[in-house]
């Protein structure tokens, strides 16, 4: 299957979407791509002199498609009539709002009418009729004066054309959300939406149309990835339902690197961070917070008798984030051998970072739990026995080569940061500045992934936004800071970046 034929749930095209944006694509162009689209498709079939057009339009982004869509009709010579089922006060998006003052303002070739409720609905004739009502952000049943516009148009007689997908159906899974538009043609953009194949005989024949996005914005990170790793919080949620996550590392000498992950973990916006130490340096990791939940391990390091302590804190994680200033003493190898095969047995995603990572060197393997690597350069070589090549491209084969042995997602830090499982890969080109070579920004992005993870999420996504998110942050500080920044000035901005990723963060403030 190609990739142009691949489908794509709601969420992916809306962060697609979003990160066409963030490479300076506005969505007033991509919306005006798409209403250009549909109007060729359809002055491919009908002849202006012959057919009438009678669009009816929602207030969302399909509307909008379907008002540019008027537009390049009427210069082609088609008379056209759009219908706005419902209110202009309801139009949100500005490219939406901008389309319905132009045509307002094309009164001598278009006749515009306003159907606020289903009374007013008029009679829906002509040649084609255009479905521009509701699109892939449609949930639940339709409602009146949606589900009535649905009405009116399976019931005319004329050609229908649906927008992106079929009024009423879901665009993830395919169900009839009460009722919904039955098309002769979906002319749908960039890619097949997943719940178009599902919905049997509902969507005719379907075309799928280029409307200027970047490739970049699916091979490139950006603040789009965000919105694949974002969880809705409804009112009756509990204590634990956005993630657990142990973080086991520090030693005698280095308590600051686990603190620095369970304090990122926790901006990142799971319920709680169990923080698991060596007793020597527990009172210090519990100073800086009253948030975290310390674990106090005997002794000064990680040891095999350590498992024992750690086995009632894992029974209650979600995910595990493993080697922030843990130490290489070979009793702590060791015992990281043996805590690896107890988060296996749990089943729970693993993120292995630092000397984690460097003990897991030793007796690498693919494990039977989500896994995450988090290595730059010299970790990498350690891990693999070989150096990154010198070029991107070689780079990226290696590191897709070595996720696919270890059936592993690699996130590898560097000028250009590599994320992959194998299948899929991700870089990161923009999100970088000289001030994050600061000790402790890479404990920040641990537990920024390892908290992702604990909240469910695939474990590519997860590691993809999580670089987004640290990287956007560590911007905002250096943009703050310059080369003072210290890694504590991230976790402030962790939240800013995740809340309004698009507000915050443009590739033209760095």
């Amino acid at each position: 299957m190609s990739i142009r034929s691949q489908p794509v749930t709601r969420l992916e095209m809306t962060a697609i979407e979003l990160n066409a944006e963030y490479l300076g694509v506005p969505s007033i162009q991509l919306m005006e791509n798409a209403g250009a689209a549909v109007a060729s498709q359809i002055a491919l079939r009908f002849r202006p002199e012959e057919s009438r057009i009678m669009i009816l339009a929602g207030t969302g982004g399909k509307g909008g498609d379907g008002m540019v869509a008027a537009r390049h009709l009427a210069d082609r010579g088609f008379k056209v009539k759009l219908v706005l089922i419902g209110r202009p006060e309801e139009m949100h998006r500005e490219a939406v709002k901008k389309n319905w003052e132009t045509l307002r303002l094309m009164t001598d070739t278009i006749s515009v009418t306003e159907a606020e409720d289903s009374s007013v609905i008029p009679a829906v004739e002509g040649e084609v009729v255009v479905d521009a009502l509701l699109g892939t952000g449609s949930r639940g049943r339709l409602q009146p004066p949606v589900s009535q516009a649905v009405e009116a148009i399976n019931g005319a007689r004329g050609f229908k054309v649906a927008i992106d997908l079929p009024t009423g159906i879901d665009p993830d899974n395919g169900d009839i959300l009460g009722k919904a538009v039955r098309a002769d043609l979906t002319v749908t953009f960039h890619k097949p939406k997943a719940g178009i194949s599902k919905a049997s005989g509902m969507a005719g024949e379907v075309t799928v149309t280029p409307i200027g996005i970047p490739p970049e914005a699916e091979t490139l990170i950006g603040p789009g990835d965000i919105v694949l790793t974002t969880k809705p919080r409804p009112r009756e949620t509990h204590k634990g339902d956005y993630g657990r996550l142990l973080v086991v590392g520090g030693s005698e000498k280095y308590h600051g690197a686990p603190t620095l992950a369970a304090m990122a973990a926790m901006r990142t916006g799971i319920d709680l961070a169990y923080v698991a130490v060596p007793e020597a340096i527990a009172h210090d990791v519990a100073a800086v917070s009253p948030s975290l939940i310390v674990v106090k391990l005997k002794g000064s390091n990680l040891t095999e008798e350590s498992i024992e302590e750690l086995r009632p804190w894992l029974a209650r994680s979600s995910a595990v984030a493993l080697g922030p200033g843990l130490g290489l003493l070979p009793e702590t190898k060791k015992a990281v051998r043996r805590f690896v095969e107890a988060v296996e047995d749990r089943g729970i995603p693993l993120l292995l970072d630092a000397d984690g990572l460097k003990a897991f060197s030793e007796f690498k393997r693919p494990l039977k739990c989500p896994l995450v690597l988090t290595p730059h350069g010299g970790e990498y070589e350690t891990l693999t026995g070989e150096r990154l090549p010198s070029t991107l491209g070689e780079k990226v084969k290696h590191v897709e080569s070595t996720a696919r042995a270890l059936n592993a997602v690699l996130l590898v830090k560097g000028a250009v940061d590599i994320v992959s499982d194998g299948t899929r890969t991700k870089l990161n080109r923009f999100i970088h500045n000289p001030g994050m070579t600061v000790g402790g920004t890479g404990d920040v992005l641990s537990g920024v992934v390892g908290a992702l993870l604990s909240q469910g999420f695939d474990a590519f996504r997860a590691a993809v936004s999580g670089t987004f998110i640290n990287g956007a942050a560590g911007d905002f500080a250096y943009h703050e800071r310059g080369y003072h920044l210290l890694p504590d000035d991230l976790i402030d901005w962790i939240p800013k970046v995740m809340n309004s990723p698009m507000e915050h963060v443009s590739v033209r403030h760095f």
